[in-house]
């Protein structure tokens, strides 16, 4: 197979299933890890994928898709993005049993992590994927069915391996956050993430301002005392008072920005 035609199959691979990882790649189409990253790097250079640490996704040009779309919204706000994470990665010590969703914020929490001695339960294939390839951390991957425009595993096996552990900390996205509570899009994600949340001791929610005073599909938890949210800048004053009066903790970052 000459590279050309291992690029070919790989592009073809990717505008069919959305996201795909190093290793798969390197399984399915003969090549070694260096071979896969160079035609991801030619895809890229056109324009057809996004690169990101253990694979790649293809680029979407439809909003509404690009809202779904992980690595879509891996790339947005990402100063913001690395505040909340740091000061979350702080608050992870090493022997901890965490939980972590497949938000993208969650995501950049990860590479955090990656050096820390921890056992991770995710249902996020990237986040598998990096642990896969870097790091001392011991994964767990629940079972399930494949999202692909999240790359994360939702349905009945996926909760039902969160009902089946027990973690020190859980820590999530959302998609909106109101004097309601912290909000999802997929009712399946919503019902992996309620299972997450009794599985933990304490839930971390990493929302970035963008998601202040939106509501989606369906409503994740109302605050409660086991809760944290670290955002960038402090909510409205309804939400600030709602999250107070459950007994959560409400967590600032400081200014600042970095890259990851």
């Amino acid at each position: 197979m000459t590279n050309k035609q291992r690029t070919d199959l790989i592009e073809r691979h990717i505008r069919e299933h959305k996201y795909a990882d190093l290793r798969t790649l390197a399984e399915k189409f003969s090549g070694s890890l260096s071979t896969v990253r160079r035609a991801l790097d030619q895809l890229e250079a056109r324009g057809v994928v996004r690169r990101h640490h253990g694979g790649a996704s293809l680029i979407e040009t439809d909003a509404i898709t690009q809202e779904y779309d992980f690595i879509a919204r891996n790339q947005r706000f990402p100063d913001e993005k690395f505040a909340i994470a740091s000061l979350i990665a702080e608050q992870v010590q090493p022997g901890m049993t965490v939980i972590l969703d497949g938000g993208s914020t969650t995501y950049t929490v990860a590479r955090l992590l990656a050096d820390k001695h921890l056992q991770v339960i995710t249902n996020s294939l990237p986040i598998a994927s990096l642990f896969s390839e870097i790091g001392s951390v011991e994964t767990i991957v629940t079972g399930g069915s494949i999202y692909s425009r999240l790359g994360v595993l939702i349905g009945p096996l996926c909760e039902q391996s969160f009902e089946q552990t027990h973690a020190d900390l859980a820590i999530l996205g959302g998609a909106g956050i109101t004097e309601n509570g912290v909000w999802n899009h997929n009712a399946l994600i919503v019902a992996a993430q309620r299972k997450m949340i009794a599985a933990a001791e304490r839930t971390i929610f990493a929302l970035d301002d963008s998601k202040f005073g939106r509501k989606a599909l369906n409503l994740t938890a109302p605050f409660e005392s086991r809760f944290t949210i670290v955002t960038n800048t402090r909510p409205t004053p309804a939400v600030s008072r709602a999250i107070n009066a459950a007994g959560a903790k409400l967590t600032l970052t400081e200014k600042k920005s970095g890259r990851y």
